[in-house]
């Protein structure tokens, strides 16, 4: 069952001669419940890319579906709903909010929507991400390594259907990257939830199942992961 499908997306900033094409054209699909490594060097347009999907910025042209709907069809409003009842965003500088501890980040997605916390799913979210005796910590009271589990937590508690990563190891230590990365692959396994990471390192990339190559706003090769 195809989870994403991106026809020919395009990302242009400026115009005339200054204009710069971050995404040039980029097509292709992937499945529910595939692990999609998008990688590339500096520059080459995989952050702005995972911000199109992700529904964070508007491409210039060209359609990305999501489990059936075209998110770029969507007004703001209807696209902030989409996002946070289908999409799982990740970010390597974790945005948490400083004034709410870590439960309240977590539900966050949640009492945004209007929705009530189901306890025993926050219970279970925290066990699994090691932070049942930090729940009532703030960011600042955390380590590097618990804020992200914070933010992968915040990331899944709405079961969306896709979660899309920008470096999630990048500011971490070697131990704390491979859990993550773990953790990540547990949630991948357990819930078939289509998990899209964008990484530099290739060690990361040889994990997923697939890898997506891209360089100055192209694909540039798209092929199973050599694991």
């Amino acid at each position: 069952m195809e989870m994403l499908k991106v026809e020919n997306v395009y990302k242009v900033y400026g115009d005339g001669e200054t204009c710069v094409h971050a995404l040039d054209g980029i097509s292709f699909s992937i499945k529910k419940g595939e692990f999609t490594a998008i990688i590339g060097p500096s520059g080459s347009g995989k952050s702005t890319l995972l911000h199109v999907l992700g529904g964070v910025d508007k491409p210039s042209s060209g359609n990305v579906i999501i489990d059936g709907t075209n998110i770029c069809t969507l007004d703001e409003t209807r696209l902030a709903e989409f996002r946070r009842r289908h999409i799982g965003l990740i970010y390597q500088f974790y945005n948490l909010i400083p004034v709410l501890n870590v439960e309240e980040n977590i539900a966050l997605p949640l009492l945004l929507d209007g929705k009530s916390v189901d306890a025993e799913q926050l219970n279970e979210l925290l066990t699994s991400l090691s932070l049942t005796n930090r729940r009532t910590h703030l960011p600042n009271q955390l380590s590097g390594g618990q804020q992200q589990r914070v933010a992968i937590g915040r990331a899944l508690i709405n079961s969306p259907s896709i979660i899309l990563a920008d470096e999630p190891t990048g500011n971490l230590d070697r131990k704390n990257g491979i859990e993550i990365m773990e953790l990540l692959k547990a949630s991948n396994r357990k819930y078939s939830q289509t998990l899209i990471l964008i990484t530099h390192d290739p060690e990361i990339a040889a994990q997923a199942d697939r890898v997506i190559k891209i360089e100055d706003g192209k694909v540039t090769s798209d092929s199973a992961s050599p694991q």
